[in-house]
């Protein structure tokens, strides 16, 4: 695996990384299978569904601003809250997200805004650390449990798949063999340069080690597959800022976040780095709408940070 070093910006910039026309309002439900954290527009109007997995031990809302920039461009983000305490032990929340994918059918529509109605059969999905992890546990039919709709689209947002090598989450997805993800479905993977990286110089110990990072998944994607990397920033830093104060669910979850190498940089356009190419992809396979995604690929330089875009090694 290889990375292309960014080019300098063009004179004109696509507009997935800055807010979208539309007003995002976020809603709580425990009418559903998981309690769930809802960011959708509050226009009326007909949007696509993605359906958005979170970080150990991290609460959806502490995606309050990247789930808002994301809704912002017309689409309804539904966050499962996962609960499972074994970190490890995946099937239990990859169970649940099947779940909530088939309650999507009946249950949506009554919780969204008047006149606010869900497409999905535009419906995508994605996750971030473990939660991307259990994206694509979930797309590679890793779950207990039939489910009713199709994802057109997976993206993994520095997924890992483990503490270490000899730690690994289960199902065990990873085979280190490139290209083996049976997956027919366009993937996006985004990894963080600092990931990998521990806090404290001495001890290997990382938010995002190598080997189980997002460099492993985007190795063993087929030729679907788009990697960028965004090499000065770290694991949790496209969350909001006061995550660790307001939202971890545990003190597990505070542990975790504080052992995770930060950017220096400004988070705020980690943030809409990160939101802009997703809100790329959907658009790209959502909607047809192509242009954004290719000039990203094409120019990754009009991202508001260095971004770099991953190339295969494989011949």
């Amino acid at each position: 695996m290889a990375t292309l070093e960014a080019r300098p910006a063009p004179a004109a910039a696509t507009d997935v990384f800055k807010r979208g026309k539309y007003a995002a309002k976020p809603i709580t439900t425990c009418n559903a299978p998981k309690t769930l954290f809802i960011v959708t527009p509050d226009t009326e109007g007909t949007y696509p569904v993605l359906l958005f997995l979170h970080g150990y031990n991290i609460c959806p809302c502490c995606y309050m601003n990247l789930l808002e920039h994301i809704s912002s461009h017309g689409y309804i983000v539904v966050a499962p809250r996962l609960l499972s305490l074994c970190s490890l032990y995946g099937r239990p929340d990859i169970n649940s997200a099947a779940e909530v994918t088939n309650w999507l059918s009946s249950g949506l529509q009554p919780v969204l805004p008047e006149n606010v109605v869900p497409d999905l059969s535009r419906l995508a999905l994605a996750g971030h650390s473990r939660g991307g992890y259990l994206a694509f546990a979930l797309a590679l039919g890793n779950a207990n449990v039939s489910m009713n709709l199709k994802f057109l689209t997976l993206i993994g947002i520095d997924p890992v798949a483990g503490a270490n090598k000899c730690m690994k989450m289960c199902p065990k997805i990873l085979t280190g063999v490139p290209h083996s993800f049976n997956l027919d479905i366009p993937v996006m993977v985004i990894g963080t340069g600092l990931g990998g990286e521990s806090v404290i110089g001495c001890i290997p110990c990382s938010c995002a080690p190598d080997g189980l990072n997002y460099a492993e998944f985007f190795n063993e994607c087929k030729d679907n597959c788009l990697g960028f990397v965004i090499p000065d920033y770290g694991h949790m830093d496209m969350l909001d800022d006061d995550y660790c104060t307001n939202c971890i669910g545990t003190s597990i979850g505070a542990i975790m976040g504080s052992m995770c190498k930060s950017g220096k940089g400004d988070k705020t356009s980690m943030m809409e780095c990160v939101g802009g190419l997703v809100v790329a992809m959907l658009m790209a396979h959502l909607e047809g709408e192509t242009g954004d995604l290719d000039a990203i690929v094409d120019e990754p330089g009009i991202a508001p940070v260095k971004l770099e875009v991953m190339e295969d090694s494989e011949p």
